[in-house]
């Protein structure tokens, strides 16, 4: 059975798909994300027993909703998300966060993700979630994409701001999402960028194994063409 391992005090990781192709976390008491809704029978096993107070959405892609609304009913917890992609979440109008929502690939994202479900908080910068964790808004990938950040430690999970796998071939390597999957890439380059100023020493992803962050995601974003 898949288990939670600790990467750092109070935070921890699950990885629900071959090689840490699809992650989520536990923030202190805060469920990040939850993987596809094939999935979501794996995630409840994992957290039996465990303390978990809300569940908190980084975007609102199949990939990490899928099983959103299952958990938050069976474990009888509240659901955050980004501002901008609260109606998303809330309507099921799951084809809006992407580039083009009339397109095929849009309709297919919308068949893909989980029921949606009501979003007790809307969540903008700076606003506290567990663990000393703060909200910050990181928009690009989705409307409301949004990455957590503790200061103390200096540990970011980031969702899909960054990849370090690809999750469709399961290749290792640090890159940006799929542009055909991502709604504004010059905003959601800009919020990498934002990310990359805290100069994280932990960096945790939604596709991909975590990596200290001074030697490769800081080379990795100061790489990037300036469009």
């Amino acid at each position: 059975m898949a288990e939670f391992v600790e990467i750092a005090p109070d935070v921890w990781r699950l990885s629900l798909a071959p090689r840490g192709s699809v992650n989520v976390y536990l923030l202190g008491g805060v469920l990040v994300d939850t993987g596809g809704r094939t999935q979501v029978h794996k995630l409840l096993a994992a957290l039996a027993g465990r303390r978990v107070v809300a569940h908190a959405i980084t975007h609102a892609h199949f990939d990490h909703q899928g099983g959103s609304h299952v958990i938050c009913e069976r474990l009888d917890i509240p659901l955050w998300c980004g501002a901008d992609d609260r109606e998303a979440m809330e309507t099921g109008a799951f084809e809006r966060v992407m580039p083009r929502p009339a397109s095929r690939l849009a309709q297919l994202q919308k068949w893909l993700c989980g029921p949606p479900h009501p979003v007790s908080r809307a969540l903008h910068d700076w606003d506290v979630v567990g663990g000393g964790f703060v909200a910050l808004e990181t928009p690009g990938h989705t409307p409301g994409h949004i990455a957590f950040w503790r200061e103390s430690d200096r540990v970011l999970v980031l969702g899909d701001a960054a990849m370090n796998c690809n999750p469709m071939t399961l290749r290792r390597r640090l890159r940006e999402p799929f542009p055909w999957a991502t709604h504004d890439p010059v905003q959601a380059r800009a919020s990498l960028r934002r990310l990359a100023a805290l100069a994280p020493e932990i960096v945790c992803f939604g596709h991909g194994e975590p990596i200290p962050g001074p030697e490769r995601f800081l080379p990795f974003v100061q790489g990037l063409s300036s469009r």
